[in-house]
């Protein structure tokens, strides 16, 4: 998969120059939170009326915002799991409880950053909470009883999503300011490279590329 079109055109030292001036600078101006780092992607050459809407996630190396909130929709083995590792849980009782009320619904959705649900309620989820998660991208993502929880639920906060709408701008956390700059450097590339491999003429339909913490100022990388 190494071909010219989609070997990678990151030059790693402006990469990881980049990364030591945003981290720079955000260690002069400390904030009360910890401040995410985000990659801006610039498309070009791409029509989002005609070309294929793509979407795509990907595994990073490290997990870009430890922070993240993960809700488990569970059996009752799951609920008690979930409990045991003080992992916020819902039963069957609790979804049915929602009324299949609209903003509840709502409010659910944006309480976590995403779900995941046991093989016993995935299929109810559309019944007992209609369209809401959905709606919101955050259908449930599955989780069996042969899986550690801890492990899946880290597998989810290391994932990243590209998601092409109407604009020809993307951005996704890659990464938080305490992680060293080997960290950082990892996960951008791995997101960069998978991006890359989702667009139609890979390399020729980048524009440019830019990090930035939360507060900082944007440092471009492509």
């Amino acid at each position: 998969n190494t071909s010219p079109a989609t070997m990678s055109k990151l030059q790693s030292e402006s990469v990881r120059e980049a990364i030591r001036t945003i981290t720079k600078e955000s260690n002069e101006k400390k904030r009360k939170f910890r401040e995410t780092v985000e990659l801006q992607i610039g498309l070009k050459q791409y029509d989002p009326q005609k070309d294929k809407r793509f979407s795509g996630t990907v595994k990073l190396p490290r997990i870009p915002r430890p922070n993240m909130t993960v809700c488990i929709l569970g059996d009752a083995q799951h609920c008690e799991e979930a409990e045991k590792n003080s992992v916020p849980s819902m039963d069957v009782e609790a979804l049915k409880k929602l009324n299949k009320n609209k903003k509840l619904i709502k409010k659910l959705a944006k309480k976590y950053h995403a779900f995941l649900a046991s093989e016993a309620l995935i299929k109810q989820i559309p019944r007992l909470l209609g369209p809401g998660l959905n709606k919101a991208g955050k259908f449930p993502g599955l989780i069996t009883h042969q899986e550690n929880m801890v492990n899946k639920i880290n597998e989810v906060k290391s994932t990243i999503k590209f998601q092409l709408k109407k604009a020809l701008c993307l951005a996704v956390a890659v990464g938080h300011v305490e992680m060293t700059e080997q960290e950082l450097f990892a996960n951008i590339n791995t997101s960069v490279n998978f991006l890359v491999s989702l667009l139609k003429k890979n390399w020729q339909n980048v524009k440019s590329l830019n990090i930035k913490t939360t507060m900082g100022k944007v440092q471009r990388i492509y």
